[in-house]
C-alpha cells in the first residue's frame, strides 16, 4: 500500500479516472488535492484514536487543518530535495514521500517503522526527509543541507517547515542571515496557526513576520490555506524561484490548527474552533457534497485499515539492534615518543591542509577564518587561497554554523566547524546535544553525521572569565559524541586521523597554550616518553627503571604542567609518578589506568576545569568500579570560580606544575 501525493507523477492517471464525470482538468487537479489532503486527515484522526485506544507509545502532534500546506510544498518537490520538518511532521511526511505504510508502522512501534519506532511521531527520516521536534533548531539543519545541494549543483533545493511560534528561537534569525548572504536554496515555510502550544502568538510575536524576512532581503510569499487553489500556485511559484534564482524564499502560510496541539490538550474557546473549521476546505467540502466527502473518506479509511491489519502481530525492534556506536581501541601498544621542532599550530595547520587535499567534501566554517586572518590562532592561515569556496568566514552565529554543519555532514560533506574560543561552544550545544548526536540513532541508522568540531580551550593567557575556561565536562556527557582533546605530547595528525575516519560527530579540544609548543619538547630526567601505536593515541611518561609509586591521568594543556612536575616530585619529595594522557577523554578507554594503578594504588587526576562533575570525577569512578584493588585516589582541578585576568590571581585559581607538586606530595605523604 503506498501512499502517492506528488501531482506530477498522478495527474495523468487522475484525468484518466476522472474524465467520464464531466469535470475540468483544473477541477480534476483540484479533487486530486481534496483527496490528498483528506487522506492525510484520516491518518492523523486515526493516530488520535489509537492513542486513545493506548496503542501509541508516547505523543503525537497532528497536523489536522493544516494539509493543504502539506500538499503544497512538501508535495510539490522532486527527488533530490530535501525537506525538514518539525514535530507536526505527519502530513509534511507524508506529502513528500508517499510512505503510508512506513509512517504507521513508526508510530505503532513496529521494526517496520520508517526508523524502526525508535522516533515515533517527531523524528522520521527518509529519502531525504528529516524531522526533529526541537523548535528553531532544525532551520540551521535545513541551510546545510540547502548549502550541500548548492556545492553539488544541479538545481535540488531544501525545505524547512516552521511554526509561528518558533520565530521566537533566535537561530532562526542566524539563519535567514547566512541563508540570504551565502544565497543558499532554502525556501522557508512559516506554517501560521496562531498558537505556540496554548499561547497565541499575538502575545508572545512582536511586529510583523514577513518583515523579518524582508529585513534579510529575502523575497517572501503570502498565502492561506483556507484557498488551495491559491496556495498552490503560489507554493509552485515560491518553490521555482529557489530552485531558478538559487537564492532563499520565505512563505508564510495562513492555516488554522483543528485538533490539539498533542493528543487531548485543548483549551480554546469552541466558538473560536467553529470559526477555524468554517474557513477548512475539508470541513465546507463535508458541508457541501456530503456523499462526495463521505465516499472520498471511506476511500481512505479503507486504505488506512489495511495497512493497521498488515502490521497485526508485526514484531517491534529488537533490543539487540538498538545498540550504541562501536568505537573500539586495540589493546594499547607502547612505542616511544616522537619529539618535533615543529609546533602544534604548525602541525594542525598542515594537517587540515592534507585532509583538504586528500577530500574534495571537507569544507571549514568558523568566524575570521579565512585569509589574511586565518582565525584567532592562525590554524587556517591561507587554506581558503589553497582551497577556494571550502573555507568559510561565518558570522557570530555559533548554533547557526553548527547546525549548518549537521546539515552539510546529513549531505554528505565532511564539515570542521570551529568555534573560535571554547567558551563559545555553550551557544552550539543544542546543535551537539539534541541534533547531531542524535541523528543516527533515533532515525535508526538511516542517517549519519561525521562533524566535527574543534575550539581551543584553557587559560594561562590572562584572558579573564569568558575567554578561559576549559569545559570539557559539559561536552564529554553528550552521548555518542566523541570528546578529545590534543596535547603537547603527541602530533595531532595522528589524533586526527582518527577523528576523520568516523562517521559520528566528534568533539575537538585544542589548548591555546599548546598552539605554540613543539611536541615532546619538555622532558624529566630519568623518565622515557611513550604514546600507544594505533587506536586513539595515549602518551605516557614513566620512571626508566624503577617502579612508580603514584599514577597521574590528566588531558590537554595540563600535560605539560604534569610533565614539568615530574622531575622536582623525584629529586624534592622522592616521589616517582607515572603520567598517562589520554586524547579520547569520552569514551574512555580506562585500560591504561587501570593497568599503572594496579602497580601504584594510587591515583591523582589533573584538569584545568572545575573538578565537581568533572573529567577527573569519571576517571576516579571507572577506576572504583574496575579496580581488582583498592585504589587511593585524589583530585586537582580549577577552583569554582571565574578564571581572572590577573596573572598572580590566573595562578592561584588554575591548577599548575607547583600546586602539583604541592598536592602529589602531600598525598603520598
Amino acid at each position: 500500500m503506498n501512499f502517492t501525493v506528488n501531482r506530477r507523477v498522478r495527474g495523468r492517471a487522475r484525468l484518466t479516472r476522472f474524465a467520464a464525470t464531466g469535470y475540468s482538468q483544473r477541477s480534476i487537479m483540484k479533487r486530486e488535492w481534496i483527496t490528498d489532503a483528506l487522506r492525510i486527515r484520516r491518518v492523523e484522526e486515526t493516530f488520535l484514536r489509537l492513542f486513545a485506544e493506548g496503542r501509541l507509545n508516547g505523543t503525537v502532534h497532528t497536523c489536522i487543518g493544516q494539509e493543504f500546506s502539506a500538499l503544497a510544498f512538501a508535495g510539490g518537490l522532486r527527488p533530490g530535495d530535501a525537506v525538514v520538518s518539525n514535530h507536526r511532521c505527519h502530513g509534511h511526511y507524508l506529502a513528500f514521500t508517499g510512505d503510508l505504510a512506513g509512517l504507521v508502522a513508526e508510530l505503532t512501534g513496529k521494526a517496520a517503522g520508517v526508523c524502526g519506532g525508535i522516533g515515533s511521531s517527531q523524528h522520521l527520516c527518509r529519502d531525504g526527509f528529516f524531522s526533529n521536534g526541537i523548535q528553531g533548531g532544525t532551520a540551521p539543519v535545513a541551510a546545510g543541507l540547502a548549502m550541500a545541494r548548492k556545492l553539488r549543483g544541479g538545481g535540488d533545493i531544501a525545505v524547512v517547515f516552521l511554526g509561528d511560534g518558533t520565530l521566537g528561537e533566535g537561530v532562526v534569525y542566524e539563519v535567514l542571515n547566512m541563508a540570504s548572504k551565502w544565497e543558499l536554496p532554502l525556501l522557508l515555510v512559516c506554517e501560521r496557526n496562531r498558537y505556540a502550544q496554548s499561547t497565541p502568538t499575538e502575545r508572545t510575536i512582536a511586529g510583523d513576520i514577513l518583515a523579518r524576512a524582508e529585513a534579510f532581503a529575502i523575497p517572501t510569499f503570502h498565502s492561506a490555506t483556507a484557498d488551495p487553489d491559491a496556495l498552490m500556485a503560489d507554493a509552485a511559484r515560491s518553490i521555482r524561484q529557489v530552485r531558478e534564482t538559487g537564492r532563499p524564499a520565505f512563505h508564510l502560510v495562513e492555516t488554522n490548527r483543528l485538533a490539539p496541539h498533542s493528543k487531548g490538550d485543548d483549551d480554546r474557546d469552541p466558538a473560536e474552533l467553529a470559526a477555524c473549521r468554517a474557513q477548512d476546505p475539508l470541513c465546507r467540502l463535508e458541508a457541501a457534497e456530503p456523499d462526495t466527502f463521505s465516499a472520498l473518506a471511506e476511500a481512505a479509511d479503507r486504505e488506512i485499515r489495511a495497512v493497521l491489519d498488515g502490521l497485526e502481530g508485526a514484531p517491534a525492534l529488537a533490543p539487540a539492534e538498538y545498540a550504541r556506536v562501536a568505537d573500539p581501541d586495540p589493546a594499547p601498544r607502547w612505542v616511544p615518543a616522537e619529539p618535533s621542532e615543529r609546533r602544534q599550530a604548525d602541525l594542525l595547520h598542515a594537517c587540515l591542509a592534507e585532509r583538504m587535499a586528500a577530500n574534495p567534501e571537507t569544507l571549514l566554517l568558523g568566524e575570521d577564518i579565512a585569509a589574511p586572518y586565518g582565525g584567532a590562532f592562525k590554524i587556517t592561515r591561507d587554506l581558503s587561497d589553497r582551497f577556494p569556496g571550502r573555507v568559510v568566514s561565518t558570522p557570530i552565529s555559533e548554533a547557526g554554523f553548527t547546525g549548518i554543519g549537521c546539515g552539510l555532514a546529513l549531505g554528505g560533506f565532511r564539515p570542521v566547524v570551529e568555534i573560535m574560543f571554547g567558551d563559545f561552544v555553550l551557544l552550539a550545544l543544542d546543535q551537539l546535544v539534541n541534533h547531531a548526536s542524535k541523528f543516527h540513532h533515533m532515525y535508526n541508522g538511516r542517517a549519519t553525521c561525521p562533524l566535527i568540531l574543534r575550539t581551543p580551550m584553557g587559560g594561562g593567557r590572562g584572558y579573564g572569565p569568558t575567554h578561559s575556561q576549559s569545559l570539557e565536562k559539559f561536552l564529554a556527557g553528550i552521548d555518542n559524541v566523541v570528546l578529545c582533546a590534543l596535547n603537547s605530547l603527541v602530533d595531532p595528525a595522528l589524533i586526527y586521523k582518527k577523528v576523520f575516519e568516523r562517521e559520528h560527530p566528534t568533539v575537538v579540544v585544542e589548548h591555546k597554550l599548546d598552539y605554540g609548543r613543539r611536541i615532546a619538547a619538555r622532558t624529566a630526567p630519568g623518565y622515557v616518553a611513550e604514546r600507544t601505536a594505533g587506536g586513539w593515541p595515549w602518551a605516557r611518561v614513566r620512571p626508566r627503571s624503577s617502579r612508580p609509586d603514584v599514577t597521574l591521568v590528566t588531558h590537554g594543556g595540563m600535560a605539560d604542567a604534569a610533565v614539568a612536575a615530574l622531575a622536582p616530585l623525584f629529586r624534592d619529595h622522592g616521589v616517582k609518578a607515572e603520567l598517562l594522557v589520554p586524547s579520547r577523554l569520552c569514551p574512555l578507554d580506562a585500560r591504561p589506568i587501570l593497568d599503572s594503578t594496579a602497580v601504584t594504588g594510587r591515583l591523582v587526576t589533573i584538569e584545568e576545569g572545575s573538578g565537581f562533575a568533572g573529567i577527573g570525577a569519571e576517571v576516579a569512578a571507572v577506576v572504583a568500579e574496575r579496580s581488582a584493588r583498592p585504589v587511593r585516589v585524589r583530585r586537582i582541578a580549577a577552583e569554582p570560580l571565574p578564571i581572572p585576568s590577573v596573572r598572580e590571581l590566573e595562578d592561584r585559581v588554575l591548577p599548575t606544575t607547583r600546586s602539583i607538586i604541592r598536592t602529589v606530595s602531600e598525598f603520598l605523604s
